[in-house]
């Protein structure tokens, strides 16, 4: 980003100088965004037993897995980009596939704030259209991807998720 900034100010200084800026900005809040989320995640990994993650988000986790999936990514603050160390660990401690894709999902999708927002700027008939089709679309999406991931992927991704340490 650095080379492409410089050859920014080189050739164009006013976009240059403005995409610094941006740039630094960028840098700046996902130096604030991210620590706290490593510190909750090693604290999630230390704290939740793989048994307890198993059974309430695992493979036989239900309808509870997916609800959890939701709220996880729905509470959840920060950037899109912070979901997937939150993916690995939920990953590595036994998730089911689908309800990390659902969580990454909502966590994209259905931010608690951004429907409040919407309901107050775009009225509640909106938000509430919106949101039914997110959440049918995300658990669709989840599913669909699961299944058409064969054992070898989904295996590649639980290990790539088990060597992020």
């Amino acid at each position: 980003m650095a080379a492409v900034n410089i050859i920014l100010i080189i050739f164009f200084p006013n976009i240059g100088f403005n995409a610094v800026k941006l740039s630094w900005k960028n840098l700046l809040e996902m130096l604030a965004v991210l620590p706290p989320i490593f510190i909750l995640l090693g604290l999630l990994d230390v704290w939740v037993k793989r048994e307890t993650m198993v059974k309430y988000m695992g493979q036989g986790s239900g309808v509870v897995g997916v609800l959890l999936a939701y709220l996880i990514g729905s509470a959840a603050a920060g950037p899109l980009y912070a979901a997937f160390p939150v993916a690995a660990v939920l990953l590595k401690k036994g998730s089911k596939l689908s309800n990390v894709f659902i969580m990454i999902g909502a966590w994209s999708t259905t931010k608690i704030p951004q429907i409040l927002f919407e309901a107050s700027a775009l009225g509640t008939k909106f938000m509430l259209i919106r949101l039914a089709l997110d959440l049918a679309g995300i658990a669709i999406i989840a599913v669909f991807t699961q299944i058409s991931l064969n054992n070898e992927e989904k295996e590649d991704i639980y290990n790539k998720a088990l060597s992020m340490e």
